[in-house]
Parts: C-alpha cells; sequence; structure tokens
C-alpha cells in the first residue's frame, strides 16, 4: 500500500498525531480549539499516508512503447535541444505531479542504464521550464534495443526536497518497475528520439505505469 521511502515519515506523524490528539484533549478546555488541533493533526496524518501510496500497477511490457513514469498532468510537449547528455534535438514530455498525485516513479521503458547522475538545485515551481535545468534533479539513461536511448529527469519542485533514484549505472531494469521516489510535488521530463510518434498532448493526465506516451 506504502512505498518504503515513506515507513519513517508515517511512522513519526502517526506518533506526532497520537500525541497532539491526547494532550489537547488533556490540556484544552476551549472546546473549538481543542477540536481544531485534533482535525488538522488528522488531516495532516492522511494526506501523509495519501502522498506516499503505492498503488500496484500491472505494466504490459513492450518494447515498443514508452511509458508514462510518473502520474500526473502533461504540461510539455514539444521539440528541444537536449544538452546533458546527446546534445542534440529531441522530444520533451513532461509530466507534472501535485502533491495528491502518486509520487512512485518507474522506468519507462525496459533496457540497461547508461548514464546516472544528481543534480543539486534551486526550488522553482516545478512546472516552470526553467526547472528541468535549474532545480534539484536526476538524470537517467536507458539504452532500449528499439529506442536506442532515452533520458528521463526526475525534477524536484517547490515543495520536494528529496529525490530518491534507485537507477545504477549498468543496471538490468524493467519497464515499470519502482525507479525511485520524489517527496512533495515534482516533475519527470522525458527525452526520445524525434521520429517517435507521440501519444499524449499538453493536457492529458496520465498514469505511471501504464499509459502509453510515445511508440515507434
Amino acid at each position: 500500500m506504502f512505498h518504503k521511502e515513506g515507513y519513517k515519515i508515517i511512522i513519526l506523524s502517526f506518533f506526532l498525531t497520537t500525541a497532539i490528539v491526547i494532550f489537547s484533549d488533556i490540556y484544552i478546555e476551549n472546546f473549538y480549539l481543542r477540536n481544531g488541533f485534533q482535525i488538522f493533526a488528522i488531516l495532516e496524518f492522511f494526506f501523509i499516508i495519501q502522498f506516499f501510496r503505492n498503488p500496484k500497477r500491472e505494466t504490459v511490457l513492450n518494447d515498443n512503447h514508452v511509458i508514462s513514469s510518473v502520474d500526473g498532468k502533461v504540461v510539455i510537449v514539444k521539440k528541444v535541444y537536449e544538452k546533458e547528455y546527446f546534445k542534440d534535438e529531441r522530444i520533451q514530455v513532461s509530466v507534472f505531479m501535485s502533491p495528491l498525485n502518486v509520487h512512485v516513479t518507474r522506468y519507462p521503458t525496459s533496457g540497461i542504464i547508461k548514464f546516472s547522475k544528481y543534480h543539486p538545485g534551486k526550488y522553482l515551481v516545478a512546472w516552470l521550464p526553467k526547472s528541468s535545468e535549474l532545480n534539484e534533479r536526476t538524470t537517467v539513461v536507458i539504452e532500449n534495443k528499439v529506442f536506442n536511448e532515452i533520458l528521463y529527469r526526475q525534477i524536484a519542485g517547490a515543495v520536494a526536497r528529496r529525490i530518491v533514484n534507485y537507477a545504477e549505472i549498468g543496471k538490468n531494469i524493467v519497464q515499470g518497475n519502482d525507479s525511485g521516489f520524489i517527496k512533495f510535488g515534482s516533475r519527470v521530463d522525458v527525452f526520445l528520439p524525434v521520429d517517435s510518434n507521440i501519444l499524449v498532448k499538453v493536457g492529458d493526465k496520465v498514469k505511471g505505469g501504464l499509459d502509453i506516451i510515445a511508440k515507434k
């Protein structure tokens, strides 16, 4: 039900919520103030456990398909110059995750990890185009036998303060499997060959591990 990256936070939040409810009941006499503290603490706990939910997804494996890595809304679909790794033109598809979305990151395709790098940076609002180059982020490249190489980038947002990346260079990975987590609001960019057949448009809502964003 819950992602392993959230276990400690969920446990701490549970004990903190319990303490607030108990101490409010004992020490706050005012009915409205006491109930306000208790309701706020309980709602905060439910927000945290829903944020770290990890629903099981049955990915249909297909090397001719690139699936969305995350749940969210497509905010960018355009041809860009990718200057970190490819140093040529690619099709960028970006999906923004609100704090209410599932934040598990999944491998968009099967293959071998050829590149994996962490970049410290700023915490601009994740839907801004500049965040792809200026925010804290990780860049991962997967070598796939159909698409050759695909790059995806986890980007921290204005609230996110920790990116977890499980991709290790040389590792064989499977499409749809867990590749990491971004805590509290973020974005994922995928950079595809220019001859890819893009199946999504700006404004579409997608689910990680299920929805196909491009095919050959």
